[in-house]
Formats: structure tokens, sequence, C-alpha cells
């Protein structure tokens, strides 16, 4: 089998009711200037079978580009080769500098192909563990207590035991609200904290030592990533689980460092974040080595292949943003949310279903790369 080409489709879409992260975050609604609408980039890469692979990403403009310029090297290549493509794209990287979600593309649509051609799910083909995964509900960031409260207690109301703030970026205010929610869950019940990288160390040591007292899981991305030795520093201060390494780039490599350092004592693993599924896979097994556990990071079909894959991840993240979507998280077919479990896909293929006449008919932009060279049409 050899790759012939690839299609990128460049399209509008809306993917989630808008929502706030703390404060001095971006909201999802300033995702696009006023008046345009989210673009999402959908690739399918041809093979010389009857066989191909398709996935999404976001940010279609840049994922276009990227196709444009840089995947036309792939054309050629045996798909089934995950190990050496996964290496080609890096190779690629060391000149181009990826958006790091871009890393893993090619990798995903290797992915995408091989489970199909050998009508298994991926998780079996990357390990195999177990398809049925409790999900945490990892919350936006509301206005008020009174919010969190309404909230929380309808995801436990729909079956949820596991939850993580992502809160106001206040530690005084941040700390009230952890108290609440340990009260309003229970003694049982799992919970984590997102700092989303917000404080310095100072804050970040004070908060830390709050949750510690109400017994949370794990303590999140408190600080920006980019000096180790802080989270170092952290870690000797505090006993309660530092889940760290979240957006830093070079997948198992970047991670090795921080193991070194004893910045951490878990890991992220991520589709998106990490390289795709191989970047993700080399990160758990590196993990597992150090007896640390690698926390899949984010949603989507290619997270949940993940969750199913690896026997040192404790959860599937799921986001919860308005009462209405928290009820309608049970209908989400393959992603579907019920009685705080996602049961994870066993046919072949990542799970993507594309309306390929309807991607056609309303892309602005498709992009064609194969032996023949580059085709492009722009079409509004």
């Amino acid at each position: 089998m050899h790759i012939t080409g690839f299609t990128c489709w460049v399209v509008e879409h809306n993917p989630m009711p808008p929502f706030a992260w703390r404060t001095g975050l971006p909201s999802t609604a300033s995702d696009s200037p006023d008046g345009i609408a989210p673009r999402k980039g959908v690739i399918r890469m041809h093979t010389d079978t009857d066989v191909f692979g398709a996935i999404e990403l976001g940010r279609g403009d840049g994922v276009a580009d990227a196709v444009r310029r840089r995947f036309g090297r792939f054309v050629g290549e045996d798909p089934l080769m995950t190990e050496r493509l996964w290496h080609l794209m890096w190779e690629t990287d060391r000149i181009e500098e990826f958006a790091v979600h871009t890393t893993g593309a090619v990798d995903l649509l290797c992915w995408d192909v091989k489970s199909r051609a050998s009508g298994l799910p991926v998780h079996q083909l990357v390990g195999g563990n177990t398809t049925r995964i409790p999900a945490y509900a990892s919350t936006v960031t509301w206005p008020t207590l009174d919010d969190y409260e309404r909230h929380i207690k309808l995801c436990m109301d729909i079956g949820f035991t596991a939850f993580k703030l992502h809160a106001w970026g206040d530690v005084r205010a941040d700390i009230e609200l952890s108290r609440q929610l340990r009260r309003w869950t229970g003694p049982d019940a799992a919970l984590m904290y997102d700092g989303s990288a917000g404080f310095d160390y100072v804050d970040a040591l004070t908060l830390g030592k709050a949750l510690e007292g109400e017994g949370f899981l794990w303590y999140e991305e408190p600080m920006r990533e980019h000096h180790i030795g802080h989270y170092a520093r952290l870690r000797e201060k505090l006993d309660i689980p530092i889940l760290a390494a979240e957006t830093t780039d070079g997948a198992h490599w970047n991670m090795a460092s921080w193991i070194e350092a004893g910045a951490l004592d878990m890991v992220r693993i991520s589709a998106a974040f990490k390289g795709g599924i191989t970047g993700s896979i080399k990160i758990a097994h590196l993990a597992e080595s150090f007896g640390m556990r690698a926390q899949v990071h984010g949603m989507g079909h290619e997270n949940a292949q993940l969750c199913a894959a690896v026997v040192n991840n404790d959860y599937y993240e799921q986001l919860v943003i308005n009462e209405n979507q928290i009820r309608g998280l049970r209908d989400l077919g393959a992603l579907a949310i019920r009685d705080g479990h996602l049961d994870v896909r066993t046919e072949p293929g990542l799970g993507y279903q594309f309306d390929w006449d309807e991607i056609e008919r309303t892309a602005l932009t498709r992009i064609d790369i194969d032996a023949a060279g580059l085709r492009e049409e722009r079409r509004k």
C-alpha cells in the first residue's frame, strides 16, 4: 500500500457553544474576528487501495498551509509504516516548526488507514486496555459560585463522580471554589484543579496547599511551562500530585526532561499536543517505566482511542459548558457519556463520519496534492 495524495478542505464550523476561560485568557468567542465563523481543516489521505484516512483539525487555514507546503513529501510512502512517517514528520518540523496540533496530522491519518485496513480498532493496534472509561466533568469558567454549584449538581445527577475545575485565576476565590466543590460532591468524588498556567510560583504554592487539604487528585498546569525549575521546586513543597507538560512541544523527548528534573508526578498525553497516536503512546510507555500515570488530555475520537489503549490513564475528559450541553452528553453517538462513563467504539478507524458531498459543497478552499503536484481552488 502507498499514499497517492491528500485532499484538504477548509470549512466553517460551530462545534460548541461559546464559553469563557480564566481571567486573562481569550474566550472561545475570540477564536475568529467578528463576523467570521471558526474554520476547520478536513484532510483525506488517499491510497492505491479503496482504504483512505480522514480527520479534522481546528484552525483550518493553518492546517491548509501545512498541507499545501509540506504534505507532498509523504506521497508514495507506505501509510502502514507509522513509525517511519512519524519520524519524517518530525524531520519536517525541524525546519518548519509546525503548530503543535498539526505535528500529529499525518500520524492520525495513517492510524486511521492502518485500523481500517486491518479491521481492528486503533486502541487494539497500539495496546488495548479497556473500552469502558470513567469520565470527569471538566468545567469551563462560570461567573459565580452559584453557577458552578448548579452545573456541578446537574453533572452529578447524570452520573459524573469526578470533576475538574477551570476557575477564575484568583487565588482566594479559587480556594473558596475548591472548598465548595468538595462540599457539593462529597468525600468520595475525585476532584482535580486546572490552573491554565495562570499563576506565579508563590500563588501556585498557596493554592496547591489548599487543594491538598481538600484531597484533590491532581493539580494541573498551575504555571506556564517554560521554566521546568519552577515546577521542580513546587513539587518539592507539595504532596498533591502535579500534572504538567500539557502544551510543551517535543513529545517523549521533552517529557523525558520533565521526568529527569523531578518536575511532575503525572504526564499529559494528547493526540493534538503530543504528535498524534504514536507520540502519545511513546509518552505513556515512558511514564509507565517511571511508575507514572499518563492522563489523556481533551475530548474527541482520537483521545477516546488513547484512553482505551493505555493502562496508566484514569479518565476521559469531558468539557461541560451549559445546561443544554450537559443534558445532551448522552446523545453524542460514539462519544456519548452515560452514567459517568464513555464506552469507546470498537469498530475500525478513528471514528470520524463525514458527509463528503456537504464538505465539497461548503468548502471555502480545496487543496489537492498528488504525484502530479499541487492544485488549489479558493471558492470564497
